[in-house]
């Protein structure tokens, strides 16, 4: 018999996290739980949730990778023309949300998002490996395609036409998300976990303890 949905749980028990243990900038906390995360046993420790919200005011979500941090935010790249992309031109505010399971750990990060410059972009585009230059030309991300043969045929006239010259894309791109509210979350054991929230409130960060 299938195990029921119901009767899947975990304990946690492994860390704590007190008000007294974060540091007051939120974005030097996640550098902490980032180095940690990058000394573990995690496969693709940069994978996020991206939430973005269309123009009928649906949430939509998508694992995207994280290519980059600094003290002003949280970099990622995409197809300008993508459904993600169309989301935020018109509601540029976005959500991030990081689940490293084995250190009992959750990231959510919430900000707006604007586009980073066309040096940045250039300069990333260009230390990619050269079969995903090549895909991010060859894929009409997002739209309606009649079969996987018409990404396998941009791709053949992609290297026929510039074999491994390939430039960046003017619809290719990257955002950086400036966030406004952040919060760490370590599990505990009975589901009394430890949630610490950062608030940007007048460019001070407020600090609070929230409930389980």
């Amino acid at each position: 018999m299938n195990k029921l949905i119901a009767d899947i749980r975990k304990d946690y028990t492994l860390k704590t996290l007190d008000e007294a243990d974060v540091l007051p900038n939120p974005i030097q906390q996640f550098e902490v739980w980032w180095n940690e995360a990058l000394s573990s046993d995690i496969d693709e420790v940069n994978a996020m949730n991206l939430a973005t919200v269309n123009a009928l005011n649906k949430p939509t979500t998508r694992i995207v990778l994280l290519k980059g941090f600094d003290k002003e935010g949280f970099t990622f790249f995409t197809n300008y023309k993508s459904a993600k992309a169309e989301n935020l031109l018109q509601n540029p505010n976005a959500a991030l949300c990081f689940f490293w399971k084995e250190l009992q750990r959750q990231i959510r990060i919430e900000g707006v998002v604007k586009k980073i410059s066309d040096q940045e972009n250039d300069a990333y585009f260009n230390s990619r490996p050269l079969a995903s230059r090549i895909g991010a030309c060859a894929s009409p991300q997002s739209k309606v395609i009649r079969s996987r043969s018409v990404l396998e045929e941009n791709e053949k006239k992609i290297i026929a036409e510039f074999g491994e010259n390939i430039k960046r894309p003017a619809h290719w791109g990257g955002y950086k998300l400036i966030p406004n509210y952040f919060e760490f979350w370590q599990g505990r054991a009975s589901r009394l976990h430890d949630r610490i929230a950062f608030t940007l409130e007048n460019h001070i960060w407020k600090i609070e303890r929230l409930a389980p």
